[in-house]
C-alpha cells in the first residue's frame, strides 16, 4: 500500500451532458483501475459528483478522463477542490 503522507482527495463536480450516459459506471471503471478509492453519484441538478482519494497522477489522470468521459457524454465543466485524503473509503463505488 501506498504512503498515506502522499495521498490526496479530489472532490470534483462535472456538469454538461453526464447523466444518462453511463458516466457514473465508467467512472468507477477508470477510478479503480487507477487504485484510488471515494465514489461517483449523480446529483439531483445533473451533475455528476466525484469524491476520490489516491496519488496525485492517479487523480490527474482521473480528473482528466473526466473531461472526456464515456462515448456519449459531454462534460461542459469541472471544478476541483483539493484536500487531505481522509482514509474512509474500502474502494471505489456508485452511490
Amino acid at each position: 500500500m501506498s504512503d498515506e503522507r502522499n495521498q490526496e482527495r479530489w472532490h470534483l463536480r462535472i456538469s454538461g451532458r453526464v447523466q444518462g450516459v453511463s458516466y457514473r459506471a465508467s467512472c468507477e471503471e477508470k477510478a479503480r483501475s487507477l487504485g484510488l478509492t471515494g465514489y461517483v453519484r449523480n446529483l439531483p441538478d445533473g451533475d455528476v459528483e466525484v469524491v476520490a482519494e489516491g496519488q496525485q497522477d492517479g487523480l490527474q489522470e482521473l480528473a482528466d478522463w473526466c473531461w472526456q468521459g464515456p462515448p456519449a457524454a459531454r462534460t461542459e465543466d469541472i471544478t476541483i477542490d483539493k484536500g487531505r485524503a481522509s482514509g474512509e473509503f474500502e474502494g471505489f463505488s456508485t452511490r
